[in-house]
């Protein structure tokens, strides 16, 4: 095919760069040369662009401007809609037999005429639109990048509110625990006085004790001068020095019969006659995933540090920081009885074997006997220098024994109404202690960090286990006797085997302190109180820790009832919850 070009001046913006023609065209054209053809097409079609250049403001500020300065051809504005629409086949046949039409001279050019300026206009608004639209365009993708900038904004804002909150939180809580303080600080000051008032009554008398030794040693010495010269004077001795050697016998005696009262502890070997309970519990499957709160009750004002359960019955026992411990129903959650007494704040509490008696112990540094019967106390130990932490009964019910901060423990004969031992050995305070079940073995745990079994008929340690790095808070028997849990100021919970004298596991449920640790009745799982505000539930077969969430401080004790469908837990919120 023959290539050629139209050197006809076009008046219109725009030109036909190239035009094929068939071969078997019957008409003889001029052959022009391509190169010079396309030098002229490339200046032309940069002439025709810049010419037909558009710009939105100037349109849109002056109508006017929208029509072409050079009207355009009818036969231009054909070729040049069909080259841009591309179609080239319909583009050929329409050259072709224009071509042939104006060679042969039958094409009347004077009736073609220009295209209107309706079709230049639409053209001028074609061009304009593609350009707003290309300008809405990059406004949606800058206006996409400012919403995704604004969520990023909204996000890290939310995330600074969140810590914000948490922060005031945490400062609430300190101001909170501050006040607490100071509350307890002063609370000490009337101990203190009496402390003082006691040490210079016990000064007066060890004075006075000191002045009527010195006075009767000199008696003393009168009559033994006396004796010898009567003696040597062989005369007897007078009414005075018999009644004084009858009264020392006196003394002799009342010295020799002194504890008539105490008890004695039962045999060592004794059966658990709970053991068929356990074992069947034993058979039933716990799982952590399972308990739900269903109630909580407000018991105290203040914070709930002990919670103990009624040997048989659904009842429950607190002891609180407000000087006061309650019994409570756990169906019902009624509050059945009220103890007041202690000076102090109340650490723990312990029922009778019989549940006819309650033990509590306080930071007035005494252990108290509460008789439900009667609703009062019934019997006051003192002989512990500082606060009483935990206390426990005996199977048999005649002794109960005691911990302290003086970093000592106590056994207490209950017939007596006197400490039988002092459990020495320990060098810092004892947070808690209890009896193992059906046994004269008592168990202490230490800020120390060790964890002791004690022989209470002869008030001497068999046995201490090391393992912890941080002060112990608690430790706890199971059911069955041979497994011991502890827990620590860290969080760290381990399981001691009795027999073998070694640590099970160890699981972290920190970096929060550990308050107090409970076995299930079955002994599979582990509950502990925790300083976070949750209840941590350890499944002692895989050490999977799971979290009970609802206290809104920190959870200072917990304990599982006697079948283990229910768990109890209490803290600073005063408040019991139950999860079943």
């Amino acid at each position: 095919m023959a290539q050629i070009c139209d050197t006809e001046s076009v008046e219109g913006p725009n030109y036909l760069e190239k035009v094929s023609i068939p071969e078997d065209c019957e008409d003889e054209y001029e052959e022009i040369s391509v190169e010079e053809d396309s030098v002229a097409e490339e200046e032309d079609f940069e002439t025709t662009t810049e010419d037909s250049e558009f710009v939105p403001e100037q349109v849109l500020s002056s109508p006017q401007k929208l029509q072409s300065p050079i009207p355009e051809v009818v036969d231009d504005f054909l070729r040049n809609f069909l080259v841009k629409m591309g179609m080239s086949k319909t583009l050929d046949c329409f050259q072709t037999e224009w071509f042939g039409m104006q060679h042969k001279e039958t094409l009347k050019t004077n009736l073609v005429g220009l295209v209107p300026d309706i079709y230049t206009h639409n053209q001028l608004l074609d061009n304009e639109l593609k350009n707003v639209q290309t300008e809405r365009d990059s406004y949606k993708q800058a206006a996409f990048q400012a919403g995704e900038t604004i969520v990023k904004l909204q996000k890290e804002r939310d995330f600074h509110r969140l810590q914000h909150k948490r922060i005031v939180q945490e400062k609430n809580r300190l101001i909170e625990d501050i006040r607490r303080l100071k509350k307890h600080y002063e609370s000490y000051g009337p101990a203190l006085r009496q402390l003082n008032e006691k040490y210079q009554t016990a000064l007066r008398e060890k004075m006075l004790v000191s002045i009527e030794r010195d006075r009767v040693s000199s008696q003393v010495q009168n009559l033994d001068s006396a004796l010898c010269s009567s003696q040597k004077g062989g005369t007897k001795p007078s009414v005075d020095e018999m009644a004084t050697s009858d009264l020392a016998k006196c003394q002799a005696k009342t010295a020799t019969s002194k504890h008539l009262k105490d008890s004695e502890f039962p045999a060592r070997t004794r059966i658990n006659p709970f053991l068929p309970h356990i074992k069947a519990l034993f058979a039933q499957s716990t799982k952590t995933s399972g308990f739900s709160l269903t109630k909580s009750i407000k018991a105290h004002t203040m914070a709930v540090s002990y919670l103990a359960i009624h040997p048989r019955k659904l009842l429950i026992a607190t002891a609180s920081d407000d000087h006061l411990w309650r019994l409570w129903g756990i169906r019902e959650g009624e509050m059945i009885m009220t103890g007041e007494g202690h000076t102090d704040w109340l650490s723990s509490c312990s029922f009778h074997p019989s549940g006819h008696y309650l033990a509590t112990t306080s930071g007035d540094t005494t252990v108290r006997i509460w008789d439900f019967a009667k609703s009062c106390c019934v019997l006051t130990l003192e002989g512990h220098t500082h606060t009483t932490w935990g206390c426990s009964f005996h199977s048999c019910g005649d002794f109960v024994a005691s911990c302290s901060m003086d970093n000592t423990a106590k056994v207490w004969d209950l017939y007596s109404e006197r400490c039988r031992y002092t459990l020495r050995g320990h060098i810092d305070s004892v947070n808690s202690i209890s009896f193992v079940p059906f046994s004269n073995i008592l168990l202490t745990c230490s800020a120390d960090k060790t964890i002791s079994l004690w022989d209470a008929r002869a008030g001497l340690c068999a046995q201490t286990f090391y393992g912890h790095r941080h002060s112990c808070n608690s430790a706890t028997f199971n059911a069955l006797g041979d497994t011991i849990a502890s827990c620590d100021s860290y969080g760290i919970v381990k399981l001691w085997d009795v027999r073998n004298i070694s640590a099970l596991a160890t699981v972290d449920t920190g970096p929060h302190p550990s308050n107090q640790v409970a076995f299930s009745p079955n002994g599979k799982v582990l509950a502990v109180a925790s300083n976070d505000h949750e209840v941590k539930l350890v499944e002692l077969a895989s050490s999977h820790v799971s979290s009970l969430l609802g206290h809104n401080d920190a959870v200072e004790s917990v304990i599982f009832d006697h079948k283990g469908e229910h768990l109890l837990s209490a803290g600073y919120d005063g408040e019991i919850f139950i999860w079943s």
